[in-house]
């Protein structure tokens, strides 16, 4: 569990302003697509809703599960939640989208994810499908924001649509700086969703709607957040994810799952543990094995070598320096011994990247500075889009 620090001006999630949107599901069959993030205080959502007297018809769950106790990557079956009874269906298995047959019995819909403001993690394509269900179904949606633990700089290469996959779906950087919400509001904007879902008129900046306006998408944004706020989350967002450390590192190091590298799966640190039996065995040793966040993954019971990176959340800011760090995978990838073997051949590199660039430009030397420089157009254009949609003060 992550411990946060309360203060004066505590930074209050949308799903804790129960008084601004708890009026728009009074008397209506609601469904909530939520896990374990999904708290107001130490309380779930669910049985938040559920004790003001909110009929709550069904569950949506993502990838890990409703309760998130599934692999990364693990297909989620529906079930009935064993604490409440309720239908939980799974969007991480059968499909990823909600059906008109799953929407039929329901009147309003409620999203609500904590996100960790990385392409590469699903929770924003899985935003998505459920924003474009519910507009083409003709379902209002509240959309309850949380801040973005790596919201506060934007960075990485941008996706090309060749690239396309289920770890990186629009042409955005790998780090986007954006909320949940704002996220959103740009797939609206920009037309980035389905047509019919873009042939609504989803939202009006300018005005809110009241319970005796109809709405079809709404943000419940929250307070006292901007894009210079550290937010240290309240609850670990998925099994790998177990640190603030591990997030602030997540976006550098999760480049190794596109290599025979152990990215730490398995270890009491994914994400800051990394490595592989060849490398030299004067570097960190470490034996990654099954447990219950990684029931399969690369390298288990095998002695690895490599690195652990540790510390304060701190002193892992200054390391990351609001920026993707790119000498974790140019390190590895000098020091072992077959080159031609360090990438997988599926060539997963690519899809984590958007682009067959970084992983060709890795095997010609290119310092980080070089690669970095060649992100830069990219980033300039997107960080011009991303400015019509911010609903928070920007970091810059």
């Amino acid at each position: 569990m992550i411990t946060s620090t309360v203060t004066t001006n505590a930074i209050i999630p949308g799903a804790e302003r129960i008084n601004v949107y708890l009026p728009f599901l009074k008397g209506k069959a609601v469904a909530v697509f939520a896990n374990p993030t999904s708290t107001v205080g130490k309380t779930h959502l669910v049985d938040t809703l559920l004790h003001l007297g909110v009929k709550i018809v069904k569950i949506f769950g993502p990838e890990h599960g409703f309760r998130g106790d599934a692999d990364a990557g693990e297909e989620v079956n529906d079930a009935k939640d064993h604490k409440t009874g309720i239908p939980v269906v799974s969007l991480y298995g059968a499909h990823h989208k909600p059906s008109a047959a799953d929407l039929k019995d329901v009147d309003v819909l409620v999203f609500d994810l904590q996100d960790v403001g990385c392409r590469f993690y699903t929770y924003i394509n899985s935003m998505q499908d459920f924003l474009e269900a519910a507009l083409e179904n003709h379902k209002p949606l509240l959309l309850l924001d949380r801040p973005n633990p790596n919201g506060f700089y934007v960075d990485g290469p941008i996706l090309d649509l060749k690239f396309k996959s289920g770890v990186g779906r629009q042409p955005i950087p790998v780090v986007y700086g954006m909320t949940m919400g704002e996220y959103a509001m740009m797939l609206l904007g920009e037309k980035w969703v389905s047509k019919e879902a873009s042939d609504i008129n989803a939202y009006n900046i300018t005005t809110q709607p009241t319970t005796d306006t109809p709405f079809h998408f709404l943000v419940i944004k929250c307070q006292n957040y901007t894009h210079k706020s550290k937010y240290v989350l309240p609850v670990m967002p998925s099994p790998n994810l177990k640190t603030m450390q591990s997030i602030y590192l997540y976006p550098s190091t999760c480049f190794f799952e596109g290599t025979v590298l152990s990215e730490g799966r398995g270890t009491d640190q994914p994400f800051q543990i990394f490595g592989h039996p060849s490398l030299p065995k004067n570097l960190f040793a470490f034996t990654p094995q099954p447990n219950a966040g990684a029931k399969s993954s690369k390298c288990f019971y095998q002695q690895c070598y490599g690195w652990k990176i540790d510390g304060t959340n701190e002193q892992i800011l200054k390391i990351v320096d609001n920026k993707i760090q790119l000498r974790f995978l140019i390190d590895a990838y000098t020091l072992f011994p077959g080159k031609d073997s360090f990438f997988l051949k599926t060539n997963y590199i690519n899809k984590l990247a958007g682009n067959d660039q970084l992983q060709q430009q890795i095997k010609d030397g290119k310092t980080a500075a070089q690669i970095r420089e060649s992100w830069q157009p990219g980033l300039t254009a997107f960080k011009a889009i991303r400015k019509k949609y911010l609903l928070y003060t920007d970091f810059e």
